[in-house]
């Protein structure tokens, strides 16, 4: 396979340019002297920022785009062997490589090449550890799967040794990573369209943890059931966090603030070490993931006065518990859960949020996830006071005609839930509008296209 060499500068194209791993990392070729070009089917905002650094974007997938001289290409795993673009680069003998094979590449330029994994958390803990590794002027290079303030996007350019970047477990991206250090927040049965069972996803994980080498460390949850499968067979230093883990990290004396913010003295290895840790961010969920970043930044001998600096100024990510305004009086919060887990933790998280009714409007995504984990997102669902079904986003998958946000409601309405179907976003806005009132809080909440809902009530003009 084609070795990427950042101080060896030359022409990269990118098939599928606008997605938020591919963009960062186009930018961070573009940074180091590399000509980057590549296509995407639409104009977006991040195309559009793209193209302002001096990237060259091209629209739709076409054969045309794909030239003699571009050195090798990248794509994602999106893309199709029938894909245009890709037979055209398989006809000029170009050199191909999937996304996650070329964040690997780019990790083995790094000394500290830290990977954050789980099914849940992976952008608030790697936005955390970023905040903090920032907070200590480590100069990190960094890629995050969402807008981070900070960083003023999703990539940023350090000149370190230090590389900090998520690790996706779908299609088994993360075992083509080369970490010196991991973080496992959680594993829970997610993705069923391509892991067989959970059985099957811990063995991902497990695969992922036995990448990190001898000298390397492995930070993990220590509530994870069947723990001792994965720390009994690596060879790196293995760190456990947890609420209630005197073995690791672990955090007391929990409080939260009017607006669900949480705060906590950090015990270490069963000592209280009298440091006190507050967040900006909301939920008791917030509280394992800060605590997954100090572990790791602790291992790394990162200054607590930068651990507690980092914490506190990291006051969320795009599309994660993200306030977006708000219409008629009516606080309108937007958040990425799509997983019953994600769902659970973020309804939770509202309770501590001042308002009067809480009003969810949810957007199943895809129709595998649906179908497998029914049930659980009934459950889940329940916790909101008033739920609202957009139509699922099928994202990659194609529509089976046996599974609809109707089913959802369906199994919903069997534990005696009140529960509201509209087909459209216009329909849903149009309720919202209607039955929303001053004082109530709206959580938009879903892996697609779901936020405009609340930003389109929120630019609606005032009564």
């Amino acid at each position: 396979m084609y070795q990427i060499n950042l101080n060896s500068p030359c022409k990269a194209y990118f098939i599928g340019i606008g997605g938020i791993s591919m963009s960062g990392f186009a930018e961070l070729l573009h940074e180091n002297g590399f000509d980057v070009c590549g296509s995407d089917i639409k104009e977006s905002k991040i195309t559009k920022r793209l193209s302002s650094s001096g990237i060259h974007i091209l629209y739709g997938h076409n054969s045309a785009n794909i030239t003699n001289d571009i050195d090798f290409i990248v794509y994602t795993a999106a893309i199709h062997p029938d894909n245009p673009e890709y037979v055209a680069a398989k006809e000029l003998g170009i050199p191909m490589m999937e996304r996650a094979d070329m964040v690997g590449q780019v990790m083995r330029n790094y000394t500290n090449a830290i990977a954050v994994s789980g099914t849940h958390g992976k952008t608030t803990t790697t936005s955390m550890l970023s905040h903090i590794y920032l907070a200590a002027h480590k100069d990190p290079t960094i890629s995050v799967g969402g807008m981070l303030d900070v960083i003023n996007g999703n990539i940023r350019i350090g000149h370190s040794d230090n590389f900090i970047t998520e690790a996706c477990e779908y299609t088994n991206s993360f075992l083509k990573f080369h970490p010196t250090a991991g973080i496992i927040l959680n594993i829970d049965a997610d993705h069923l369209d391509f892991f067989k069972d959970i059985d099957d996803i811990r063995s991902s994980f497990l695969k992922f943890a036995k990448l990190i080498p001898e000298n390397g460390v492995l930070v993990i949850n220590s509530t994870i059931e069947d723990l001792f499968y994965i720390t009994d067979n690596v060879k790196c230093k293995v760190v456990t966090f947890g609420i209630d883990d005197n073995n690791g990290y672990c955090a007391s004396n929990i409080l939260f603030d009017n607006n669900g913010c949480g705060s906590f003295e950090l015990v270490k290895y069963g000592k209280n070490t009298g440091i006190r840790i507050s967040l900006n961010v909301i939920g008791y969920h917030n509280i394992i993931n800060a605590l997954a970043a100090i572990a790791l930044a602790d291992y790394y001998h990162i200054p607590f006065e930068a651990i507690v600096g980092g914490l506190a100024a990291y006051g969320g990510t795009e599309r994660r518990f993200q306030l977006k305004g708000s219409f008629n009086g009516v606080t309108v919060i937007d958040d990425y859960a799509h997983h019953p887990t994600e769902i659970i933790a973020t309804l939770n998280a509202t309770l501590k949020y001042p308002h009067n009714h809480l009003w969810c409007v949810f957007q199943p995504h895809t129709y595998s996830r649906t179908r497998a984990l029914l049930p659980e997102f009934a459950n889940a669902l329940s916790l909101a006071e008033n739920v609202i079904l957009a139509d699922i986003y099928a994202a990659r998958e194609a529509d089976p005609g046996d599974i609809s946000s109707h089913t959802l409601q369906l199994e919903l309405e069997k534990s005696g839930k009140k529960v509201y179907y509209f087909h459209s976003f216009e329909e849903i806005e149009e309720f919202l509008y209607k039955h929303c009132t001053n004082g109530d809080l709206l959580i938009t909440m879903g892996a697609g296209d779901v936020v405009n809902i609340g930003e389109n009530l929120i630019k609606k003009k005032q009564v």
